[in-house]
């Protein structure tokens, strides 16, 4: 009696610890499943934001908008500005493009409706910096992208107003530093003009777009888990086997 209790203890201890796992191997498959389905819904808001602002790059500018701007509604809008540059000086913002190491320039612009807007005219090599302050006639045109605000700084490091040195295109930090006033929170990336100093029409416009190799990673982690279980539910125990 002792031992046919003991083996029936033992028994049911087992089938206790059998579905505690089972319990644990379906929730990992389920949170497995539902990553892969989420970076599915990533994709395809991937796919609309890359497909929306293509559209926005290639259409033909409007007026730059005088308020405030968002990314949904906004960046990447093709946009054109009527007015002239300030004699103001340029900042220069670190920057890395395809031409190397060198800075953007970034010129205050007040339009002919009366508000103020950086333009970043472009970039430089260290040894043309010189021609940032070269400027275009009194009056003119400019078209480019509307670009956000860049607040948090870049290459690991903070805008250092005090001393001049710049590392993102922080549209306030630099409207205050410059006594701009109320500079509008977005700057326009000029578009491409004469092969000169400053280079415009460097924008890059990528967005990584992985989803799908991560839903498949996804998906075969809960297959494998799934089939991995099913497996060993089939092998044989010890005491089968004897």
């Amino acid at each position: 009696m002792t031992v046919t209790a003991g083996m029936t203890e033992h028994s049911e201890a087992g089938i206790r610890l059998s579905a505690g796992f089972l319990t644990l191997v379906v929730l990992g498959i389920a949170a497995l499943t539902a990553l892969g389905i989420w970076q599915l819904e990533r994709r395809a808001w991937k796919l609309a934001l890359i497909e929306r602002i293509e559209q926005r790059v290639h259409a033909e500018p409007v007026p730059a908008p005088e308020r405030a701007v968002t990314a949904a509604a906004d960046e990447y809008r093709h946009v054109r500005l009527d007015g002239r540059y300030l004699d103001s000086p340029a900042t220069l913002v670190q920057a890395v493009t395809e031409l190397g190491s060198g800075y953007w320039v970034l010129a205050p612009f007040r339009t002919a409706d009366g508000f103020t807007v950086l333009v970043n005219r472009g970039f430089v090599p260290p040894e043309e910096k010189n021609a940032a302050a070269l400027l275009p006639p009194a009056e003119t045109a400019v078209t480019g992208l509307l670009r956000l605000s860049e607040p948090k700084g870049g290459f690991l490091r903070t805008n250092d107003p005090a001393q001049d040195r710049w590392y993102s295109r922080d549209t306030a930090a630099i409207g205050a530093a410059r006594g701009l006033g109320s500079a509008v929170p977005y700057f326009v990336d000029a578009d491409a003009g004469p092969v000169t100093w400053p280079r415009a029409g460097l924008t890059v416009i990528a967005f990584p777009n992985n989803h799908l190799v991560y839903a498949l990673t996804w998906f075969s982690l809960a297959l494998m888990l799934a089939g991995g279980t099913i497996a060993a539910g089939r092998k044989p125990s010890s005491h089968q086997r004897i």
